[in-house]
């Protein structure tokens, strides 16, 4: 695509954006063309068909035109247009924090099998898991802790879009050092890929994301250790951890966790089968 012309139909723009992105070996190229088209002219996905015959104003042009160079460059849509759809919400997305992904709904649907009133979630993030948990438990009360000051701005922001800041407080705190209080519900998507895997690592995840919230630089499992081994205070007798886990890690994370108290109830598999969520009951009696 060129300088911005007069007579560009969304059809064109479309057409010239999705060879660009295939040629720079974006995956889907014609879906995020899309995507990023309704997003600089203002519309809904749904009604950009009713458009694309139609000449697109040049200030839309423009925009799009920057759009399509940014994605060619590989950033990730979500952080393109400002956020991503989780588990029926949008949640405000930036470069601070992680992309909300569908196989973290799994951890979600794990947390929602059973009633809960107190939750903490570590290391938050954009809060997704968090407050979808609070949209969808009436009543229940959350706590979000994460290390990025700036990443716990997105979360705050998120409660405001939700409306749910008066049922939720973040605090900055490496795991659970800074965190105060009893939960019956702890949740974590910890940075669980090893170091050596982080060349392997689409650029949309490992040029854009933040590293921090990756990788541990380690084997990826020293999060893991951290939480299992310093959580049991902050939980009530037979409450619950859900912890994400890498698709190679279920027996490691289930042993760290016997290791420190946990009995290990469930391990539960992505849409793709691979294992992706553990689910552990603490006792203070030793098992």
């Amino acid at each position: 695509m060129t300088a911005t012309d007069d007579t560009e139909t969304g059809n064109s723009l479309l057409i010239a954006a999705t060879r660009r992105l295939a040629a720079a070996g974006v995956p889907d190229a014609a879906r995020d063309a899309r995507r990023l088209l309704s997003h600089a002219v203002g519309v809904e996905a749904g009604r950009l068909t009713l458009l694309l015959p139609e000449t697109i104003e040049k200030t839309a042009q423009a925009a799009f035109n920057t759009l399509i160079t940014r994605r060619a460059a590989r950033e990730p849509v979500s952080q393109l247009i400002g956020r991503r759809a989780f588990y029926g919400r949008d949640f405000i997305v930036t470069a601070d924090v992680l992309d909300p992904r569908p196989e973290t709904e799994m951890l979600v649907e794990a947390a929602l099998a059973q009633p809960f009133a107190h939750v903490l979630d570590l290391g938050t993030g954009s809060g997704c898991i968090l407050l979808t948990l609070l949209a969808e438990m009436d009543a229940s009360r959350g706590m979000g802790v994460d290390i990025s000051a700036a990443a716990l701005e997105v979360a705050r922001a998120n409660a405001r879009q939700l409306d749910l800041s008066h049922r939720v407080r973040f605090e900055v705190s490496d795991w659970v050092a800074e965190v105060g209080g009893i939960f019956d519900l702890v949740v974590a998507n910890p940075p669980y890929i090893a170091s050596s895997e982080m060349a392997g690592l689409a650029p949309e995840v490992r040029d854009w994301e933040p590293r921090l919230a990756l990788t541990d630089g380690s084997d990826g499992l020293d999060a893991y250790r951290q939480i299992f081994t310093s959580v049991g205070p902050n939980l009530i007798d037979d409450g619950r951890i859900i912890v994400e886990i890498g698709p190679s890690q279920a027996q490691a994370v289930s042993a760290i966790a016997q290791d420190a108290g946990f009995d290990v109830r469930a391990l539960i598999k992505d849409l793709d089968g691979r294992d992706r969520v553990i689910v552990a009951q603490w006792s203070d009696i030793p098992f």
